[in-house]
């Protein structure tokens, strides 16, 4: 498996993504977002995702050890290298998660949360997502919604929609991430492909797949396409034009102007 890569921000504030790749192994993770709250942890969301990524690549290099159970051991030891945080606190830093990996004739993958995981075969293509964070509170995401980017309504309506979010977070009924309890790994989204069947695969931050799914600019047939004439750095430059023509987000109403965005691309 030859895998790309690319990251990038989405502004002037560090890039909180992360991505690594091996001849087997592909792992994008998206910081969730602090919209400027209190996370009781004084490492901040980077910090979190390098060192989750870091031991979540470790563990999964061993392909005898399934891929939720990787994700548990890495939660359980990055958790254990800042005890003296407030884990507990709702906003703890977390990340949505994405693994594609190649192991004896299989491509088995993992999703946390809505980075996705694409695989184009001879007969399509196939979205691997979990989008339950799209079912809470609905009514504060459409108030975000309502308000240009850069104003002083939306910075608020944010804040208040990531304050309520928070609480649904990690609980039944809720929508999950990885975040300081090991527990999330239960809820990941994970399968296997026959890897003969699959010509290429992506696995996304939503920073990139927003180019298909958030502002229908592209079809996954053409991100492919795009990938193959220009690897990930064109894939994100793409997603760069699009939002420069609509930066206050009239068109495609959204959290910020621009999002982290991280491509690992995937041949064979």
């Amino acid at each position: 498996m030859r895998v790309t890569m690319d990251t990038r921000p989405g502004g002037t504030a560090p890039n909180e993504d992360w991505v690594a790749g091996t001849p087997a192994l592909a792992v994008v993770l998206d910081g969730l977002s602090t919209a400027g709250l209190d996370t009781g942890c004084r490492h901040g969301v980077p910090w979190y995702v390098s060192r989750l990524g870091s031991r979540l690549l470790a563990a999964l290099a061993d392909p005898e050890v399934p891929l939720a159970g990787g994700l548990a051991r890495a939660l359980g030891q990055v958790a254990a290298l800042h005890p003296d945080c407030d884990l507990g606190n709702p906003g703890t830093p977390s990340a949505t998660v994405a693994v594609l990996r190649q192991r004896d004739g299989f491509l088995d993958h993992m999703v946390l949360a809505d980075s996705p995981v694409v695989l184009e075969g001879q007969d399509g293509v196939t979205v691997v997502t979990d989008l339950r964070v799209d079912e809470v509170l609905p009514e504060l995401r459409a108030e975000v919604e309502q308000y240009e980017t850069h104003t002083a309504e939306h910075r608020e309506a944010v804040q208040r929609f990531v304050t309520a979010q928070r609480q649904t977070r990690n609980v039944p009924g809720g929508y999950w991430v990885a975040a300081a309890d090991p527990e999330a790994a239960d809820h990941v989204i994970t399968g296997s492909t026959p890897a003969g069947g699959v010509r290429a695969a992506a696995v996304l931050s939503d920073g990139a797949s927003c180019l298909v799914t958030g502002y229908g600019m592209a079809t996954w047939p053409q991100v492919f396409a795009l990938l193959r004439a220009g690897g990930p750095r064109e894939l994100i430059d793409t997603v760069r034009k699009v939002e420069a023509t609509d930066p206050n987000g009239r068109r495609w109403p959204r959290y910020k102007s621009g999002d982290d965005a991280t491509v690992a691309f995937c041949e064979w």
